[in-house]
């Protein structure tokens, strides 16, 4: 990977190209277009999205997010090539570093979380497209004498209606270089869109398949050494002794260095250093929480429910609603700890020098990286380059910086170039976990059976105490109440409960366990989803009516989440009684702007207690479409995750730590069990939302409510395990 550059020498170097580049420049109250070829204080500009066209017709589009598969670089790149009508042959597209320009407008941050990456930077890059487009002309009308009216601008070049003239971009570079950019200029309709809206190749995966693609683990340079770390067993485990002369003894180890997170040992080669780890005799003590296991964690989640929490919403009279109830319906939920378990395990590669710091990470957290980074090194931000290598999986852990700190930490006291390892086992055992949540819910129907009550309590480990802890006020963390409650004018654009329901009382217990705890695709939506929709149906169950019909009585006025209903319904052919032994289950959910719903169709064994999933069909509503090839693909990985989260996975526990290791005992989804997935677009103009998460909420509940029509028995936890079915199919 190339070292980064300051803002002064990019601009410098644009300048120098003699071409045109626009910039966009977030500040506090939105964002403003900039003209980045005539600035004369270089050094107080801040950009944002790069657009640079210089004389050889080249245009180079500089993303600051991260690339992890989810084909954010060809995305971003599409909308201002857009509208700036370039020719995508002459596009080059560059993966930015560290920088404030690069933050993003929603979450002032130069971060790739919440499926905010297109959400986010849609409208100025529209902008900034659009803003060069009109100079562009403007200097090609100006060449020729003649009205701005009368030339347009067609794939890289400008023409004049009446002469039929042409020039080509590059040659108009220079002299739209010196024009005032145009505070609002006029953007494209649909109808005029060259790119978005239709399939792309994406930009990422030529030198994917090609092999040349730089991932963390590729990176390499002259003097590297290599580095793993000896770390606790248990949740607050305390180091009592570990031999570093017998470490040292291993060929090609350098040294053992005593950090804060365990004893790292660095050598010459990976295997060294797994030997001379090996060779430390490491002892530890039993960790804070000893006893700690599955049994233990779960009897705590519950107990919490019965404890008094935070309230997080408190409309009308729920406990008078509950008494004048015809029907009261009541159920507990359970959702257990999952990995992240990307397919790249955690790694990290950083030289620290008395005046820079560089750090070649695939990671998704530019501006903290930066941040930590300088704090150990003692480097400020303009001295700390942090490099950005393509992710082999991100899925939220890559915005979490544990990994990079260690590294800074061992590079800075060697005094060497030092990637440092972690394997699969340490990638399980020391991940931070989606949390583990537990749900309440007491639910009211009048006589029509009309929802009139809803009474919500759930237990969840604080996300934002590891991440924020000065966001955790009076025991709220809204992190974890996604898709169930997030607070007013929030970025990250997750509904409350959409249900309307007059009374409705909702309660937060923090549990207070050692286990940390992340951002996992969609967060807490997905376990929020779980509890939700699977009482929906309980409660249509309770009302005598169609589960499908329960709802959209009670969305009446949500017409997003109308829309996904009614397309999926007809695209899965609800109406219609499924084939002998299918059972077929509906959930929606919206998060991060975009609504989704999906139908599920499955048989159960009832002799092995094996579910077998057929089909699964999904409708998704995230307003403007960019990109449809990845759309489709990130619902379709979507629904295969979380299959695999409703079918199998759990992480485990004993002796107070992580007793799952690796994929022989936290089992993943194998392709031989990935359903025929169909995905439909719900074509609209509203506003447009994210969609690398959305996909995974509805799948769970979908797929229990489905159990539930094939076997007519509730199993109200995931994961769905033979094991676990074949208990349930007894009791009946």
């Amino acid at each position: 990977m190339s070292a980064s550059i300051s803002r002064r020498t990019f601009l410098k170097g644009s300048l120098a190209a003699g071409g045109l580049t626009i910039a966009v420049s977030i500040t506090d109250f939105g964002f403003d277009i900039l003209n980045a070829s005539d600035k004369k204080d270089l050094a107080s500009f801040n950009p944002n999205v790069w657009l640079q066209i210089t004389s050889d017709d080249r245009i180079t589009i500089t993303i600051g997010n991260s690339e992890m598969g989810q084909g954010v670089h060809t995305a971003q790149a599409m909308i201002l090539a857009d509208e700036l009508e370039a020719d995508w042959k002459d596009v080059r597209v560059k993966q930015g570093g560290a920088q404030d320009g690069f933050k993003s407008p929603l979450l002032k941050m130069q971060i790739t979380v919440g499926s905010g990456s297109v959400r986010g930077f849609y409208e100025p890059l529209r902008k900034a497209g659009a803003a060069g487009r009109a100079m562009l002309i403007q200097a090609a009308a100006e060449t020729w004498e003649v009205p701005v009216s009368e030339c347009r601008a067609e794939k890289g070049k400008v023409i004049h209606e009446k002469s039929k003239k042409k020039l080509a971009y590059g040659k108009l570079c220079g002299k739209a270089a010196k024009l005032e950019v145009p505070k609002d200029p006029p953007l494209k309709t649909e109808a005029e869109f060259r790119y978005m809206g239709k399939p792309m190749p994406r930009v990422d995966i030529p030198a994917k398949v090609s092999g040349q693609a730089v991932f963390g683990l590729d990176v390499e340079m002259k003097g590297l050494h290599y580095a793993v770390i000896s770390r606790p067993p248990a949740f607050g485990a305390k180091l009592l002794s570990f031999d570093a002369k017998a470490a040292e003894q291993i060929p090609g180890v350098v040294k053992v260095l005593q950090i804060p997170q365990g004893v790292a040992v660095c050598a010459t080669s990976t295997n060294a250093a797994l030997k001379g780890r090996a060779a430390l005799k490491v002892e530890w003590d039993k960790g804070t929480h000893p006893d700690m296991d599955n049994a233990s964690i779960e009897k705590t989640m519950m107990g919490d429910l019965d404890l008094p929490g935070a309230k997080v919403q408190d409309t009308g009279d729920v406990q008078k609603a509950l008494g004048e109830a015809a029907k009261k319906v009541e159920a507990t939920y359970f959702i257990p700890f999952v990995a992240h378990a990307t397919m790249e395990p955690m790694n990290c590669t950083a030289l620290v020098t008395p005046d820079r710091c560089d750090v070649w990470a695939p990671n998704q957290a530019q501006t903290v990286c930066q941040m930590v980074a300088g704090q150990i090194s003692g480097l400020p931000p303009d001295k700390v380059h942090i490099h950005t290598t393509y992710l082999g999986c991100g899925l939220g852990r890559r915005s979490r910086p544990d990994f990079l700190a260690e590294t800074v930490i061992v590079a800075k006291a060697l005094g060497q170039p030092v990637k440092l390892l972690w394997t699969r086992e340490e990638d399980i055992k020391y991940d931070a976990f989606r949390s583990a949540m537990t749900h309440r819910i007491t639910g009211a129907l009048d006589g029509q059976g009309k929802l009139t009550g809803w009474n919500h309590k759930t237990a969840c480990i604080s996300l934002m105490k590891y991440i924020n802890p000065a966001a955790v006020k009076d025991g709220l963390d809204s992190y974890c109440l996604w898709g169930l409650w997030d607070y007013p004018d929030s970025p990250h654009w997750n509904d409350r409960l959409q249900y309307e329901v007059p009374n409705l009382h909702i309660e937060l217990k923090l549990t207070d366990l050692p286990i940390i705890v992340a951002p996992w695709r969609s967060v807490q939506n997905a376990p929020n989803a779980f509890a939700i929709e699977c009482f929906i149906d309980e409660l249509a169950q309770a009302a005598g009516q169609d589960p499908l019909e329960f709802r959209l009585k009670n969305l009446k006025n949500n017409k997003r989440a109308t829309r996904v209903l009614e397309t999926v319904a007809a695209k899965a052919g609800w109406g219609k009684p499924p084939a002998k032994g299918i059972g077929r289950g509906l959930a929606q959910h919206a998060c991060f702007g975009t609504w989704v719903a999906q139908v599920v169709e499955l048989s159960v064994d009832s002799q092995t207690g094996k579910i077998k999933v057929h089909r699964v069909v999904a409708a998704v509503d995230c307003g403007p479409v960019i990109n449809p090839d990845p759309l489709v693909a990130q619902i379709e990985g979507a629904v295969t995750m979380a299959l695999s989260t409703a079918l199998m996975e759990e992480v485990r526990f004993a002796k107070g730590g992580v007793a799952s290791a690796n994929f022989d005992d936290y089992r993943l989804i194998r392709m031989s069990e990935v359903p025929d997935i169909e995905v439909h677009i719900v074509k609209n103009t509203d506003k447009i939302g994210g969609i690398g998460e959305p996909g995974v909420p509805p799948l769970a509940p979908a797929l229990v409510n489905a159990f539930f029509n094939a076997t007519g028995v509730r199993i109200r936890r995931i994961p769905l395990t033979p094991a676990r079915v074949l208990e349930a199919l007894k009791k009946t």
